[in-house]
């Protein structure tokens, strides 16, 4: 199997996306072909972009990594899916790990804090650890979304070269 086939399975209709309510804020930037395209630069593109915005501590992170494909020319189905990778169940380790790699970074105390999934605990619980925490998010971000287009250029390389030697 291609890596192109590989990701054709998983992406969804062109067509469904530039139809869904959420997206319509982009209007006719949407129908680049690029954006829909395949390739190993449009994914790796793509993986720079979601891994980075994945990180990223905000509401609508889907939109930002829609935004950051368009403006990139990535694969957007995959850009706006990686983000899925901090979900509900992940986030709390992800974000605690960005936390405690904040506070390394910046030679730090962590600070004893209680979480609580309030609005009341974000406005005021966040104040105590919001520069390791977005430091940590940050850096990761950048950290994870290089690693991520360096291992598709690698990846796609090593699969395209066992299928040229296999043909011998």
């Amino acid at each position: 199997m291609t890596p192109r086939q590989l990701v054709q399975r998983w992406m969804p209709d062109a067509k469904a996306i530039r139809d869904n309510k959420y997206l319509c804020c982009f209007g006719t930037l949407l129908h680049d072909k690029a954006l829909w395209h395949i390739s190993r630069h449009t994914l790796a593109k793509a993986f720079l972009v979601g891994l980075f915005c994945a990180m990223l501590p905000i509401p609508f992170q889907m939109l930002v990594a829609a935004a950051g494909a368009i403006a990139l020319h990535a694969n957007l189905p995959v850009s706006v899916g990686l983000v899925w990778l901090t979900n509900p169940l992940t986030m709390p380790p992800v974000f605690y790990a960005a936390y405690k790699f904040g506070t390394w970074l910046l030679d730090s105390p962590e600070q004893a804090f209680h979480f609580e999934a309030s609005i009341e605990w974000a406005m005021h619980g966040m104040l105590m650890i919001w520069q390791p925490f977005l430091l940590g998010c940050l850096v990761l971000g950048v950290v994870f979304g290089i690693l991520g287009y360096f291992f598709v250029h690698i990846t796609w390389r090593w699969m395209v070269v066992r299928r040229w030697k296999s043909r011998r």
